[in-house]
């Protein structure tokens, strides 16, 4: 599988998103995804501490075992654990790093992420106290999540010259949600910051199971209520259009969906869910599409119709 940069990470072009550890599928479950993901190419695992109330670290970390060496971990910090575990202060950074460690059951972390802008707490003590884990070799490269342009823009700004500094963000970003191309994705460009699109297929809404005129299927996200702002007539009604366009180029719209946001500028790992191996092989496999310009061209003229 194609592998690009964030920082100095060689991360596959599609990785797996492990929020579905520990809250919709069980231990074992996750073994039987992390493996499908493996054999597929992926080598870009991204979690966070907050999934499956650290469940998910730790899914992730015995279904690794001893091929921990062979994938880079992403994981995240900063969003409320409970009433003493959340924010970006400096010695909750630490604890919280120890306690990811600990359950992923391992020394490093490839890519260590805020979850979320701590505005009680200035981002330089934020920046200072992940530079000391990177100093320590607990952690390789540092990231944010949920960050606007200005955001990003201050926390570059405050980097020292010579510490750690942020080299991905990870905010929502799909054919169906464009708001980062307005200002996020341009800072991203001229900052050299890597861009990590989450929800990339829309809860689902982009994978071709979610059809107009036909029931919600049986376990399915929309089913349990998940995301109910998605799945809409509207949306429903555009994911026709991404249909009826794919089809026509012998793709599927969950190719469409991954290829499309690949193709986009600064984007470094298009990171899915999955509940099945089989959905992670599909996953893996949606972005050998690489559209041409005409067919990007063409797909933005669909998209705009829906702005």
């Amino acid at each position: 599988m194609e592998k690009r940069r964030i920082g100095s990470l060689d991360v596959s072009v599609v990785g797996l998103g492990c929020n579905n550890f520990g809250w919709r599928i069980d231990a074992t479950a996750s073994a039987a995804v992390v493996d499908a993901a493996l054999d597929a190419g992926i080598n870009f695992f991204d979690t966070a501490d907050i999934y499956g109330a650290g469940q998910s670290e730790d899914f992730l970390g015995k279904a690794l075992g001893s091929r921990r060496n062979e994938i880079l971990i992403a994981t995240k910090f900063g969003m409320k654990m409970d009433e003493q575990r959340h924010g970006a202060r400096p010695a909750y950074i630490k604890q919280a790093a120890e306690d990811s460690l600990r359950r992923l059951k391992t020394d490093h972390i490839d890519l260590y992420q805020l979850h979320q802008p701590d505005p009680s707490v200035p981002i330089a003590e934020t920046l200072g106290a992940l530079h000391e884990l990177v100093q320590a070799g607990k952690v390789r490269e540092i990231g944010c999540s949920n960050f606007s342009g200005d955001q990003l823009r201050e926390a570059q700004a405050a980097a020292p010259k010579a510490g750690a500094r942020f080299v991905s963000v990870q905010n929502q970003y799909s054919l169906i949600h464009r708001e980062p191309e307005a200002d996020v994705i341009p800072e991203c460009v001229r900052a050299g910051i890597a861009f990590i699109p989450y929800f990339p297929l829309a809860n689902g809404l982009l994978t071709g199971k979610y059809r107009r005129g036909q029931a919600i299927p049986e376990g399915s996200r929309a089913q349990a209520g998940f995301g109910p702002k998605v799945f809409t007539g509207q949306n429903l009604e555009f994911v026709e259009k991404l249909i009826e366009f794919s089809g026509s180029r012998g793709h599927t719209v969950l190719e469409l969906a991954v290829s499309w946001l690949a193709a986009q500028p600064s984007v470094a790992s298009v990171i899915a869910g999955a509940k099945t191996p089989e959905q992670v092989k599909a996953n893996a496999a949606s972005a050998r599409w690489r559209l041409s310009a005409d067919e990007l061209a063409s797909a933005g003229e669909i998209l705009n119709q829906a702005r």
